[in-house]
């Protein structure tokens, strides 16, 4: 069975509406993509860290209910788990403000076993970080070697613009390294002062993979792919509770339709067909929908349980 596997930050939010919290749910860019997959019948493993902490506890507890393997997850005795603070405005996206208590970034693992066409996900500042990227650059080349498809999700949020000369390196390798990178209109105003898909792809990411998706809120995403390809996909309308793991099931649903479809990462290099890339873009988009009916960061169990049938069926 193909698996995905994730390296990325945990997190608790605590989300308010109306200056009030309304939940406390655990999260990450990564995570949260990856509890919506372990819900959908995916074998999804996370490379993390956390504290030895209540919220630690629970982040890994939580793991574990929705069927995501957490034995990568190293657990520091000394460190506080992180915090963020989410306030949901009038249109229920959030503005953030973060709490760490590390006393430094690490990241010790074992690497977990993959396969050939296995499904990497990396993103955020997390896979730009100067202080840890031997280890993530160790870890994407162990994952190239054995064949994997790697899906880079920039994020790249604006409380990091200053830290964008030090770390442009990085995401320009993280570009190289990808088979399909995926980022926000708002990701590359901050990186690189850039808008719109055409300029994005032409000036920053052909150069090193071919295949961009371009996604911009409530408007439609452009899809920018090998061999010229290229289509707008309108955005599934939904009444949002919260946007705040809208991206991060993007990305979930988009891995779930490698994996339903059986599209091997040979197939990506040689170029996918526009009904290929039409079902991973509906199953980008559903999942996507379903998370922002809810303050969970992740598809909700029941819409879980139905992709997990037609997983099962397609196999």
């Amino acid at each position: 069975m193909r698996k995905v596997i994730g390296i990325g930050e945990t997190i608790m939010d605590i989300i308010f509406k109306n200056e009030n919290p309304v939940g406390a749910v655990p999260g990450g860019s990564m995570f949260n993509g990856l509890i919506s997959l372990g819900r959908a019948g995916v074998d999804a493993t996370l490379i993390s860290e956390t504290g030895n902490d209540r919220v630690g506890r629970r982040i890994i507890s939580f793991l574990l209910e929705n069927g995501v393997n957490a034995d990568n997850i190293s657990v520091y005795p000394n460190s506080k788990s992180p915090v963020s603070l989410a306030f949901l405005d009038e249109n229920n996206d959030a503005e953030y403000i973060f709490y760490k208590d590390h006393p430094h970034d690490r990241l010790d693992f074992t690497y977990p076993d993959i396969s050939p066409d296995d499904v990497v996900m990396f993103g955020s500042f997390y896979a730009v970080n100067p202080v840890i990227r031997p280890q993530m650059a160790g870890f994407l080349d162990h994952a190239r070697n054995n064949g994997a498809i790697i899906y880079y999700d920039v994020n790249f949020r604006a409380s990091h613009r200053d830290d964008v000369i030090r770390v442009t390196s990085n995401i320009l390798e993280n570009f190289e390294y990808a088979d399909i990178v995926r980022g926000s209109n708002e990701d590359f105003e901050v990186m690189f002062r850039k808008t719109g898909p055409d300029e994005v792809y032409r000036s920053e990411i052909a150069f090193y993979t071919k295949n961009f998706i371009y996604t911009q809120g409530a408007m439609p995403v452009e899809l920018r792919a090998e061999g010229g390809f290229r289509k707008q996909y309108p955005v599934v309308k939904t009444e949002t509770v919260s946007t705040i793991g809208a991206g991060d099931n993007f990305n979930a649903g988009f891995v779930y339709g490698l994996i339903r479809y059986g599209i091997t990462r040979d197939m990506i290099i040689a170029g996918l067909s526009e009904e290929q890339w039409d079902n991973l873009m509906c199953c980008a988009g559903l999942f996507s929908a379903n998370c922002c009916k809810s303050i969970g960061n992740s598809i909700d169990k029941e819409f879980g349980e139905s992709m997990k049938a037609e997983l099962k069926q397609n196999k």
